[in-house]
């Protein structure tokens, strides 16, 4: 008995030790914010009443980036599309001297995987997924404009991702969640000449207990996922009254270690393999080009941002296609 509880500890570390690779190098925090998606004047908010705001996204990756920021070279192709709808609602009612409001994002996600290897639980090369995405509400938005209209500030008490539990167990390319995440955000635009335009968009996310997290086969343990730090920011020169060119970009950092949960009950190499990519932190940096047109109550931009310095992750080019309407 003895004997075949050793030689199943050690096939089961085995098997695990194939496929943590994947898993390690998709390690870290719960990436609920779709870094890069605010860059152009974010710390404005809309005047009282209606916006309406649509984002439209694509990524593409060609690399899966380990610990150390090398390729992996377990990824073949990845892409991701989406759209996201944002309602902001704002008062007239004044707190602190800023105007209150509040905020809704709803949107839906298709990703495409496609690995050198057969990777993942169920053993294959090709995954995919289209699903709505979890439901974010902020209870709180506070703005402020100062310095005569050259300073802008914008404050979310608390971003609320709340999940839709519809995470497909065993698919590496699920969109669901099931877990939370709380996000306080700043934002802050200044304009130091009339022309040029500074913005930046400050988050910090706090992510709930995951259950039946899968850091590889043959296992799913419970995890508490480590916390985030993220900004997006954008510098814009005005070359005529209704158009902008403009710089954004963003900086991710998860800031604390993962922390798996009951690993008493496993097998050595498999305890040992999970505390090793607990600490696997995961970074990324991105910068890009990118257009503003405005016209009284309307606003479209297009941007592009290409991932650099990329550590447990996939290393991604990104465009969005932001509209705004005012109501």
């Amino acid at each position: 008995m003895v004997v075949r509880q050793g030689v199943f500890s050690f096939l089961a570390g085995l098997i695990f030790l194939v496929f943590v690779s994947i898993s390690a190098a998709f390690a870290g925090g719960g990436h609920a914010y779709p870094n890069g998606a605010e860059a152009f004047m974010v710390g404005m908010m809309p005047p009282p009443g209606l916006t309406l705001v649509n984002y439209a996204y694509y990524g593409h990756a060609g690399k899966l980036k380990d610990d150390d920021g090398d390729d992996t070279h377990l990824l073949d192709d990845a892409d991701v599309g989406g759209d996201i709808i944002r309602l902001i609602w704002i008062s007239k009612y004044k707190l602190f001297g800023a105007n209150y409001g509040q905020h809704f994002f709803f949107g839906a996600i298709n990703k495409d995987m496609d690995f050198n290897a057969p990777v993942g639980s169920s053993l294959k090369k090709h995954y995919s997924d289209f699903n709505a995405l979890y439901v974010i509400y902020s209870p709180m938005l506070l703005g402020w404009h100062l310095d005569q209209g050259r300073l802008h500030v914008a404050v979310s008490a608390v971003d609320i991702y709340f999940p839709l539990y519809n995470e497909d167990k065993g698919n590496i390319a699920s969109v669901g969640r099931n877990f939370w995440t709380f996000e306080p955000v700043l934002a802050v635009t200044y304009f130091p000449l009339p022309q040029l335009e500074t913005s930046i968009k400050l988050m910090y996310d706090f992510n709930t207990h995951q259950d039946d997290y899968e850091p590889g086969p043959p296992v799913r343990v419970d995890r508490d996922p480590g916390q985030e730090f993220h900004c997006d920011f954008n510098v814009s020169w005005g070359i005529t009254d209704y158009l902008r060119l403009g710089i954004n970009g963003y900086f991710y950092q998860q800031t604390t270690s993962d922390d798996f949960d009951d690993l008493g009950g496993l097998p050595e190499p498999l305890k040992d393999a999970l505390k090793d990519i607990e600490n696997d932190k995961s970074r990324a940096v991105a910068l890009g080009p990118g257009i503003m047109y405005q016209n009284k109550n309307f606003m479209a931009t297009l941007r592009y941002s290409h991932e650099f310095a990329v550590k447990n992750g996939p290393e991604l080019q990104n465009v969005w296609f932001k509209l705004i309407y005012i109501f």
